[in-house]
């Protein structure tokens, strides 16, 4: 309990100008300046719509595909192939953030990188993937081929719950695979959906921190710059470390990923009957 709830007494820092001489205790409350500070700042609608832009893209890109890939994978009764796939799309989830990371420079590059050696080979020009109009691009579906095997477990799982019987019986009433995977299948990860989108839902300002950071440079800041690398960088790369004032950055985020996560339960539960509680 210790470790759950022990760190909420250092998050009284948002409210107050906190000094390390001073301590938590001994530091100045000044209430909601900071996330006033924030709320003001020039930074702050385009730190929020760079989050919000990259957490939707994700949601909406990334969201569907476990499923698609869950749904086929249920259909193979090659167990050979789709052990192979399986595996094939399970191991970029055990690769470090930062591998992935040097493996997009290494991919992208625009001095040597074999994405765009092939794009000039077919009387192209190069592109910079990780300048401003393509970083988007290339965070999420670099995102999607390194998560998009793990994300299926959950899926599979539900699936193997299906009694075999009703399979069979779907086949003998002439339903092909398609109607089998929509009157069968689906609504049997339906639960499963539900609650996955609704937790995606309350972490909609929480991108990855790690790659995000990793993948920013001078050409992208004004379309890679969150909140999580904001806030990162006013409390430890400023001249003077702003801790309150980040602390206050992160719990904005947190309150509205709550508010988040409220409503998109209240909404599954009144429009698809299902709900996390």
């Amino acid at each position: 309990m210790t470790f759950l709830y022990g760190p909420l007494f250092g998050l009284q820092i948002a409210f107050k100008d906190f000094s390390v001489v001073r301590g938590i205790l001994g530091s100045p409350w000044v209430g909601f300046d900071h996330v006033v500070r924030f709320l003001q700042s020039y930074e702050f609608w385009n730190v929020l719509k760079n989050t919000v832009l990259l957490s939707a893209y994700e949601l909406l890109a990334l969201f569907p595909l476990p499923i698609v890939l869950a749904l086929m994978l249920n259909t193979v009764r090659w167990r050979r192939y789709r052990k192979a796939v399986q595996l094939i799309t399970y191991a970029p989830h055990f690769i470090s953030t930062v591998v992935v990371v040097g493996i997009i420079i290494m991919l992208f590059s625009t001095t040597g990188g074999v994405v765009n050696d092939l794009i000039e080979l077919a009387g192209g020009q190069r592109i910079d993937f990780l300048a401003t109009g393509t970083w988007r691009h290339t965070y999420v579906w670099s995102g999607a081929w390194q998560t998009l095997g793990f994300s299926a477990i959950i899926y599979l799982a539900a699936l193997s719950s299906v009694d075999p019987e009703l399979y069979e019986a779907a086949r003998v009433d002439g339903a092909g695979v398609l109607r089998r995977i929509w009157y069968i299948d689906i609504p049997t990860i339906m639960p499963v959906m539900v609650t996955l989108l609704i937790l995606n839902m309350g972490s909609v300002l929480s991108v990855g921190f790690e790659k995000v950071l990793l993948m920013q440079n001078p050409l992208n800041l004004s379309v890679s710059e969150v909140i999580d690398t904001y806030a990162y960088r006013v409390a430890f790369m400023s001249s003077i470390p702003q801790f309150s004032y980040a602390s206050a950055v992160g719990l904005f985020k947190s309150v509205i990923g709550l508010g988040m996560l409220l409503l998109a339960n209240w909404l599954a539960r009144r429009v698809a009957k299902e709900s996390l509680f």
